[in-house]
């Protein structure tokens, strides 16, 4: 049975197909064009974190907050666009990725740690 994330993935890409589907940019889609179209949007939503102290919600205000939203649903978009051509089950995905890292950053080794895994095993 599939839970409700998954299947609001899956609208997620619905939703993305027919909006791509509706211009005819399928051929423009590559996986190559994805990926390089999902790097600079990701550039676009550190942008807005440039120059800020801490970049916490308060530091935003509400037009700043809004234009963060609108590149958080770009990189989605992009990304789900990327899973979709490439056919990769976002979700389960996201679940094998978080075994390979309990295992990588055991909770009890690196609580409140922020190095990477190879600086802290002994």
């Amino acid at each position: 049975m599939k839970n409700a994330a998954d299947s609001d993935l899956a609208r997620l890409r619905d939703i993305v197909r027919t909006f791509v589907d509706e211009r005819d940019w399928d051929q423009f889609h590559t996986p190559k064009n994805l990926a390089s179209a999902l790097s600079v949007e990701a550039a676009e939503l550190l942008e807005h974190f440039q120059w800020l102290q801490s970049g916490q919600l308060g530091e935003l205000g509400a037009a700043k907050l809004q234009e963060v939203r609108h590149e958080m649903a770009d990189v989605l978009v992009y990304l789900v666009r990327l899973a979709d051509k490439l056919d990769v089950d976002l979700f389960a995905a996201v679940e094998e990725k978080m075994v390979l890292n309990r295992a990588k950053y055991p909770a009890d080794k690196v609580r409140g740690d922020a190095r990477k895994y190879d600086e802290y095993k002994s």
